[in-house]
């Protein structure tokens, strides 16, 4: 996540590959992740006020102010880790991120077929496994199907097929499908 906002901030880009192709993956989540901003960044000056008013130990207000203010950094840094971390389709294979939390290559030895279909997940984890597929959603959905020739250990699971969200999931598949 440091990493992330540190790119972000500095605007430096992603380094890839010569071939490789980067595809976003934070569509769903960046209202939310800009409304939390906003509201956190309100929040921090109306409870100081609050707690100036309301307690006279200096040492509350403090902690106060630095617990809003690391959450508030933390949230922005999240956001830049989406926003600094996409999937790429590249020489190697697809390469399926989500921020600094998951990072995995699938080659293309290992892909049997790619599609395009956008499915909800039953919970809002980033990270599912049913039935020997992979779900690595986004808002609580998936957008690009990648089935495997045979099951292959991804993320301490053995899957069959691997599911994910991109925010172009149709030049993803159609650029997979030329590899």
């Amino acid at each position: 996540m440091w990493r992330g906002l540190y790119r972000w901030i500095t605007r430096r880009p992603l380094r890839l590959a010569p071939g490789d192709v980067a595809f976003g993956h934070a569509g769903p989540v960046k209202p939310i992740f800009v409304v939390f901003i906003v509201l956190s960044a309100l929040e921090i000056p109306i409870l100081d006020l609050i707690i100036t008013r309301l307690v006279a130990w200096p040492a509350v207000r403090y902690v106060a102010l630095a617990a809003g203010v690391y959450g508030l950094v933390w949230m922005i840094g999240l956001l830049g880790a989406l926003l600094t971390s996409p999937h790429l389709v590249g020489d190697a294979g697809i390469r399926i991120r989500n921020g600094t939390s998951v990072d995995v290559t699938i080659p293309w030895e290992a892909v049997d077929r790619v599609g395009h279909r956008y499915r909800s997940l039953p919970s809002s984890r980033a990270l599912q496994v049913e039935d020997g597929v992979l779900h690595l959603g986004t808002g609580g959905q998936t957008s690009v199907d990648v089935a495997l020739r045979e099951p292959l250990t991804l993320l301490a699971h053995t899957v069959r097929e691997v599911r994910f969200y991109a925010d172009d999931p149709k030049a993803l598949v159609a650029l997979a499908r030329e590899r």
